[in-house]
């Protein structure tokens, strides 16, 4: 068996190759790691955003788009009078009418207008949302709206462009930034809140897009039935876990994509390695032959080549880690209906020992194969 410092010191003999070698399976590992995150991420705030305690009301027809969903306005009153058990606060129902709507958003100072994600409510919103916060100002009231922490990086404005005491434009209607809310690890964060009123008249419709209820000692099927015996609401109820479930399904393809772009990469970088290992172990086969002819054998051999590769790629996912810890992680994403953060977990760290290990057996073995392939007589006269 070939000590190990026989590995190392070939892989430091040509220094440029080395590097090579190690920056290539670096760029294969961290394109994985950062698909893998993307991937996660979007799921983990979709997956968070809904509430087994809460049960979305939605008109007939319109259980995949919220945006699109028309609700009688008078649905909230009529549920919490309806239906017994619902979660109440200070003798207050926690049921939200709101309207979900995207639009278009100018920020002070004349920014050019972005697109955004508004939503219409009453305080009762606090009460089906539990996780909303107010870090700064106070809740909206009619002519006034209330940011979500992350609504700058779904705009992609800069951190400090909504500010209290802000004037923004939606429409024609002039409203105030008068707080700023935080929602950690929901869609909510992206969001800019306004008065349920502000927001019929900027929409132009008289009809909400939900009701959302709050379940205390309530069911599920409670809130359904009430759906099924009014008939002329048109009406649907869903859990909002279930909602937002069928929304993190429904961006399975693009996060299927980013593993798609990524795969093709990091194969466009496999093959590079691959041919710059062949040429490292080509030029060698008459040191194996050599070093068979002294008595060692060719698992031997082979095993110090993979040693040799294996030491390669461990370094390459080492940089890889660091690379992606240091740039990407904690890096704010925007997609269509929110935002997440990126989050370079123990999980996404593991593909890199695991990818270094399968880079190193794939690219290592056919050159290997090649360079000890040749019968001892012809690899001794070879040049």
């Amino acid at each position: 068996m070939l000590p190990i410092s026989y590995a190392i010191r070939n892989l430091f003999r040509v220094p440029a190759r080395c590097v090579q070698i190690v920056l290539g399976a670096a760029l294969v590992i961290v394109l994985l790691m950062l698909a893998s995150a993307l991937s996660d991420g979007m799921d983990a705030v979709l997956r968070s955003s809904g509430s087994e305690r809460n049960i979305i009301l939605l008109g007939s027809g319109s259980e995949d788009s919220v945006e699109r969903s028309e609700v009688n306005a008078a649905v909230p009153a009529l549920v919490a009078a309806s239906v017994p058990g619902i979660k109440t606060v200070l003798g207050r129902a926690a049921v939200s009418g709101e309207i979900h709507y995207n639009g278009f958003l100018t920020p002070a100072g004349g920014a050019e207008r972005r697109q955004a994600l508004l939503r219409g409510v009453t305080p009762a919103a606090l009460l089906v949302h539990p996780e909303v916060r107010l870090i700064e100002g106070t809740f909206p009231r009619s002519g006034e709206a209330m940011v979500g922490r992350l609504a700058t990086h779904k705009m992609r404005l800069p951190d400090d462009s909504l500010k209290v005491g802000d004037e923004i434009q939606v429409g024609d209607t002039k409203l105030t930034i008068s707080g700023i809310f935080q929602a950690p690890g929901t869609v909510m964060e992206a969001e800019v809140w306004t008065d349920l009123g502000d927001m019929l008249a900027i929409a132009q419709r008289d009809t909400i897009s939900c009701a959302v209820v709050r379940l205390g000692k309530a069911e599920f099927g409670d809130v359904e039935v009430f759906t099924l015996q009014r008939l002329d609401l048109e009406l649907v109820a869903l859990r909002e876990s279930e909602y937002y479930a069928k929304l993190s399904a429904f961006y399975t393809p693009l996060r299927a994509m980013t593993w798609v772009t990524a795969a093709l990469v990091a194969a466009g970088a496999v093959f590079g390695g691959l041919n710059t290992l062949y040429a490292a172990f080509s030029s060698r086969i008459r040191e194996m032959a050599t070093l068979q002819a002294v008595g060692f054998k060719r698992p031997a051999l082979l095993l110090s080549l993979l040693q040799e590769s294996l030491l390669a790629t461990m370094l390459g996912a080492t940089i890889a880690a660091a690379f992606a810890m240091w740039v990407a992680d904690g890096i704010t994403v925007p997609f269509s209906i929110g935002t997440f953060v990126i989050d370079i977990s123990p999980s996404v760290l593991s593909i890199g020992p695991a990818g270094g290990l399968v880079l190193a057996i794939v690219g290592a073995l056919p050159p290997a194969w090649t360079c000890l392939r040749p019968k001892l007589p012809v690899a001794l006269r070879s040049s």
